[in-house]
């Protein structure tokens, strides 16, 4: 090794570190394809519903409004999981630079880079959580009987749907 092939292989050596990451923010990527899809779904099901509801009157109409209220809800959620991967594939292209810096620097970010992941997982955790509950409720409403809810959360619900 010559001295001046050193710093060409601390170059490769922050590559190859930053590629681990790089398959997670393409992780992130796929999902976040994935809820748009679904926001674009809701979306399209609400403005049907909202284009449809002043037609009906009476029990029909209230079933409409209730399912409005859940599209709105889900909406919400996927927006909501959307924020929250969008936050971790900026946490990892931080993690990203902050590591490919740090080849390069004599500042230890060892910590940083740490951190940074950690904050990625947990707000990628965040984003799958939110969506699995947008993903039961559009389930619970297409098959309530198929995944009923814990007693105490059923009684809640009724409570909340009833007073509105």
């Amino acid at each position: 090794m010559t001295p001046d092939s050193a710093p060409l292989n601390a170059i490769y050596h922050a590559i190859q570190l930053a590629i681990a990451p790089v398959f997670l923010l393409t992780a992130i990527g796929t999902f976040l394809n994935a809820l748009t899809g679904r926001l674009a779904r809701s979306v399209d099901r609400r403005r049907q519903l909202e284009e449809l509801l002043p037609a009906y009157d009476g029990e029909k109409r209230e079933s409409m409004e209730l399912e409005l209220r859940q599209v709105r809800f889900r909406t919400v959620l996927i927006i909501r999981a959307i924020a929250a991967a969008v936050i971790s594939a900026l946490f990892v292209c931080l993690l990203i630079g902050t590591a490919f810096a740090d080849a390069f620097s004599r500042w230890d970010l060892a910590r940083i880079v740490a951190w940074l992941f950690v904050f990625a997982v947990m707000a990628f955790t965040v984003s799958l959580l939110l969506f699995m509950r947008e993903v039961w409720l559009a389930a619970q409403y297409v098959h309530p009987k198929a995944l009923p809810y814990p007693p105490f959360l059923d009684e809640r619900n009724q409570r909340i749907a009833a007073k509105k």
